[in-house]
């Protein structure tokens, strides 16, 4: 196996292509090349783009915790475990 290229789509915006006869023959080389490079990989059936592997990119954990978001908004509270009198709810006014 080594170091067999497999040949890529003219243009450096384009990914690397390959049959799916060619991916089932060579996927464990190929996914060392995604691996290795960074750059997707289109999978091809009778030459029309049908997949793409790419590699796994965790998220940004701070996009994804909403608390994150309002880490630091609190400007300043008196006292939050202070019982409120009855009289001071104004769902009860």
């Amino acid at each position: 196996m080594g170091s067999q290229s497999f040949p890529a789509v003219p243009g450096p915006a384009q990914p690397q292509r390959v049959s799916k006869s060619q991916f089932k023959a060579h996927a464990l080389e190929l996914f060392r090349q995604i691996e290795a490079s960074g750059e997707p990989l289109v999978i091809t059936d009778h030459g029309r783009p049908t997949l793409e592997v790419r590699p796994f990119r965790p998220a940004d954990p701070d996009a994804t915790d909403p608390l994150s978001q309002l880490r630091g908004s609190v400007l300043h509270y008196d006292d939050p475990f202070a019982p409120v009198a009855e009289g001071e709810w104004e769902a009860l006014a």
